[in-house]
């Protein structure tokens, strides 16, 4: 594994024909953050464990269906209902930290709809292979989410 220490931070954004707190919503309840999570058909994201509000913190695991082998740790810094997540999310495997992430999330009132802007601050432990896959994750997960909140 590459032991380099990389930096990135992404700006993600998307449009949502639906209102801040249907978005908003689908961001703070486990199961439909599960639901839209998983980047792709191949992909599995499972809760072991939730606790939305600040301070609290989720347990999940990911990766492919075949084996989920991410486990990771969520830890819910600051959350404005209908308007802000803030949370430090850690991303192990096989018992070594590959990722930490700052991700702040911003909802507001665009166009009849909702623009979520998330920034993505990742520090990746193992090269360039996390900073990729954050990109990739984040962008399929955001489209999941539009499609989801969107119906």
């Amino acid at each position: 594994m590459d032991q380099q220490i990389k930096h990135h931070t992404f700006v993600f954004e998307r449009q949502c024909d639906a209102d801040r707190e249907r978005v908003f919503s689908a961001m703070s309840d486990p199961a439909q953050r599960a639901s839209w999570s998983a980047p792709s058909e191949d992909a599995a994201f499972f809760y072991d464990a939730a606790d939305f509000r600040e301070g609290g913190q989720d347990a999940f695991r990911c990766g492919s269906k075949d084996d989920p082998q991410y486990t990771g740790t969520a830890t819910y810094i600051s959350i404005v209902p209908n308007t802000r997540i803030v949370w430090v999310e850690v991303v192990k495997s096989g018992g070594q930290t590959l990722a930490a992430l700052l991700i702040t999330t911003l909802l507001e009132d665009r166009d009849g709809g909702t623009k979520v802007q998330m920034t993505v601050q990742v520090t990746s432990f193992c090269g360039d292979a996390m900073i990729r896959g954050t990109e990739t994750g984040n962008n399929a997960s955001l489209d999941n989410l539009v499609k989801l909140v969107s119906r």
